[in-house]
């Protein structure tokens, strides 16, 4: 499968469990039959993810901007700012936090999430 999108195609949508992070989707299994999900999230100052799991799922997200703290289960504390690269396995509780200036990562979920 070969598919060019430009961001600025693809509108802004919340995000399902909190509505103030957005989410732009490129790729779904749904929509584009994909191996895999593809989304830029943007999480504003001040906002927290709260702990969660992805049971199907790794979490691989690159930060494209802004600062602030992810938690990942076995792992701790770590912060997040412009260039970070972050795995986190299927079945691992993590969480974002202490967002000080808006993160905009690239959120790629293998297999795909939706």
């Amino acid at each position: 499968m070969s598919i060019v999108i430009n961001e600025d195609q693809v509108e802004w949508s919340p995000h399902p469990k909190v509505k103030e992070v957005q989410m732009r989707i490129f790729l779904t299994k749904k929509v584009n039959k994909a191996d895999m999900t593809a989304l830029l999230v943007k999480i504003p100052q001040g906002v927290d993810i709260p702990i969660h799991i992805h049971e199907k799922e790794d979490d691989n997200l690159y930060i494209l901007s802004g600062t602030g703290k992810m938690w990942i289960d076995g792992f701790g504390d770590f912060e997040l700012h412009k260039g970070v690269f972050i795995r986190v396995l299927k079945g691992t509780k993590h969480k974002i936090f202490d967002v000080k200036e808006e993160l905009t990562a690239f959120d790629i979920f293998i297999p795909p999430s939706v």
